[in-house]
C-alpha cells in the first residue's frame, strides 16, 4: 500500500486565498489534491496542515481514510473550530483522490456509483434594481438553468441604502422592514411573469431577527420557492420550531455550520428541508457522506454550499458526492475564468443548468502548479475581510449574518 511521504500546501489565486493541499506518496507519479480554501484565514489553515497534520500523517497508509481522518479530528484535543476542519478537510479530499486514481474509478463509484444522470445546480441572479433582476433571470434561463437564487440588491431586497456619518466606519445600512416588504413583492412579479417554470431560491444571509424571519417566511409562502436559505442565524436556529408552525416555505440551513453534529437537532426535528453546509468546511467527503446518510432517514436533501470565492475543487469534491447520494437536492453553482481553467484541467463544466464531471479516475482534478502560481500575486498584510460584516442596521447595531 503506498505511504504518505509528504503534505504540500499550494497557496493560489488573488491574495493566495486559495488553498489546494496536495499528498504525495511513495508510489511514483501517485498524489492526491484537496480544497482546504478559507478566504478570511489562509494562513491559520495553512500552519495547521504543515505543523500539526503534516508531521503526524507522513508514513500512514493512505487506503486508511477513516482512521485518519478521527485522528485529523482529535488531534489537537479541543476540536470543532473553522480553521482546524477546513485543514482536514483538504486532506480528506486528496486521500479520497488517491483511493479513486488507485482504483482506476471517479470517486463517485467508491461512494456506491451514480445515482443520477447529472447535478443539478442554481444560478445567482442578482439586481440592483427589479428591472436588472429580470434581465439576469432571463439571462439564466435562456443558458438552460430552471433554478435559480434571486436576490434584489445583494442581500438587502432593497434594504441597503448609503451609510451616513457616525461614530463607526462607513457601511451600508440594512432597513428591516424594507427587506421583508421588498422581497415578496419581488417574487410575485417574478411568478406573474414566468409561472411556476422555473424553481426559485433566495438567500436571507441571516440578516434577519426572528420575528421578522418568521414573517418573511410566512409571505413567500403563495410564491413556492425551491428553498429559503440561512433564514435565521446559527445562535437562533431554535427559532425553526416557530418558523415551521406558520409557514410551508422550505428552508435550507447550515453554510456557517462546521460541527459534524451541529445539523442534528434540525435534521431530527424536522425542522429544515435542505442542508447547506461546504464541504470543505465541515470535514470533507467523509464526513459529508455521513451526513447525507442521516439526512436521508428524516427526507432532507442536500445543497452543499460553494461560494464565489471558493475553488474548483471543492466543487469537484461535491460533485462527486451530489453524483452517488440518493437524497441530493440541488448544487450551487461556481464560475471559473479560463486562466483558472487552465491551471485546473479536468475541472467540472455547467452545461444546461448541471454539472458535468470529467470522469477521469479520483476526483478527476488536477492542478498545473505552474499556471496556478500566475493566477495571482500575493497581497501582505492586506487579508480579506467579509464584506456582510460591514452591514448595519439603521441605528449602526452591526448585523450578524
Amino acid at each position: 500500500m503506498a505511504k504518505i511521504t509528504n503534505i504540500r500546501c499550494i497557496r493560489t489565486r488573488h491574495n493566495r486565498s486559495w488553498t489546494i493541499v496536495k499528498v504525495e506518496t511513495d508510489q511514483d507519479g501517485l498524489y492526491g489534491i484537496g480544497s482546504a480554501s478559507d478566504i478570511y484565514q489562509p494562513s491559520a489553515v495553512e500552519k495547521i496542515i504543515e505543523e500539526l497534520f503534516t508531521p503526524l500523517l507522513i508514513g500512514r497508509d493512505v487506503s486508511q481514510i477513516e482512521d485518519i481522518w478521527q485522528t485529523m479530528y482529535t488531534s489537537s484535543y479541543w476540536r470543532n473550530g473553522a480553521t482546524l476542519h477546513t485543514a482536514i478537510s483538504g486532506i480528506d479530499m486528496a486521500l479520497w483522490d488517491i483511493k479513486g486514481k488507485e482504483a482506476g474509478m471517479p470517486v463517485y463509484q467508491l461512494l456506491g456509483g451514480q445515482a443520477r444522470s447529472e447535478v443539478k445546480v442554481y444560478a445567482h441572479a442578482d439586481g440592483k434594481s427589479y428591472e436588472q433582476l429580470e434581465e439576469e433571470v432571463e439571462r439564466y434561463r435562456e443558458a438552460g438553468y430552471s433554478y435559480i437564487r434571486c436576490q434584489l440588491g445583494g442581500y438587502g431586497g432593497g434594504g441597503f441604502t448609503q451609510g451616513t456619518q457616525s461614530v463607526f466606519p462607513p457601511a451600508a445600512s440594512f432597513d428591516e422592514d424594507v427587506y421583508v416588504q421588498a422581497i415578496p413583492q419581488m417574487f410575485e412579479k417574478l411568478r406573474v411573469k414566468y409561472g411556476m417554470d422555473l424553481k426559485f431560491t433566495h438567500d436571507v444571509h441571516e440578516h434577519l431577527n426572528p420575528a421578522s424571519a418568521i414573517i418573511l417566511a410566512k409571505r413567500l409562502d403563495p410564491y413556492q420557492l425551491y428553498f429559503l436559505e440561512d433564514l435565521l442565524q446559527v445562535e437562533h436556529t431554535a427559532w425553526y420550531e416557530r418558523v415551521r408552525t406558520v409557514s410551508v416555505t422550505p428552508q435550507a440551513v447550515g453554510e456557517l455550520f462546521i460541527h459534524p453534529q451541529e445539523w442534528l437537532p434540525l435534521v431530527q426535528n424536522r425542522l429544515i428541508d435542505f442542508v447547506r453546509m461546504r464541504v470543505s468546511k465541515v470535514g470533507g467527503i467523509t464526513a459529508c457522506r455521513k451526513i447525507a446518510a442521516v439526512c436521508e432517514a428524516f427526507g432532507v436533501r442536500t445543497a452543499w454550499q460553494e461560494g464565489g470565492e471558493n475553488d474548483p475543487v471543492n466543487q469537484v469534491a461535491a460533485a462527486h458526492l451530489d453524483m452517488a447520494i440518493w437524497n441530493f437536492g440541488i448544487q450551487e453553482s461556481n464560475h471559473f475564468n479560463e486562466a483558472e481553467r487552465e491551471a485546473f484541467p479536468g475541472m467540472a463544466t455547467i452545461r444546461g443548468g448541471a454539472l458535468h464531471l470529467s470522469g477521469l479516475p479520483g476526483l478527476g482534478i488536477d492542478i498545473d502548479e505552474e499556471k496556478a502560481v500566475l493566477l495571482g500575486a500575493p497581497a501582505e498584510g492586506k487579508p480579506y475581510h467579509n464584506p456582510y460584516r460591514l452591514d448595519r442596521r439603521l441605528d449602526g447595531t452591526l448585523v450578524r449574518p
